[in-house]
């Protein structure tokens, strides 16, 4: 079973997140920020992250810049999911090396076929 990690400072967001991923099949880890992320990801290895943006402690391009240091994730395929549809924000994602961005409000079926595509 392919493991996930949901990044994401709003509860009702990681839920809605976690929900749709475990309902395909997956297997979620939730976090809460991007420091709690990277203190899972010490712990867990995961195939796919799904990240907010705009996150206290840490924020999802810090994160994503952190993740692509480390060697044991440093391929991990990261999507942004986020209400920011700025092209500047994105651009910015893209260069910290997200693979992909989907803007929220999101559509489950939406979001399982982009990780499907970005699964290794």
């Amino acid at each position: 079973m392919q493991t996930i990690l949901a990044v994401d400072d709003s509860t009702t967001m990681r839920s809605l997140v976690s929900f749709a991923l475990r309902d395909a099949g997956f297997a979620v880890v939730e976090a809460i920020d991007g420091r709690d992320a990277l203190a899972k990801l010490a712990l867990k290895r995961v195939d796919l992250i799904v990240t907010d943006l705009n996150m206290p402690n840490l924020d999802g391009i810090g994160l994503i810049r952190e993740v692509r240091t480390r060697g044991n994730h440093r391929f991990t395929p990261i999507l942004m999911l986020t209400t920011e549809s700025n092209p500047a924000r994105k651009a910015a994602g893209q260069a910290a090396g997200a693979t992909g961005w989907v803007v929220k409000p999101f559509d489950p079926a939406q979001l399982l076929k982009v990780i499907r595509r970005v699964l290794p």
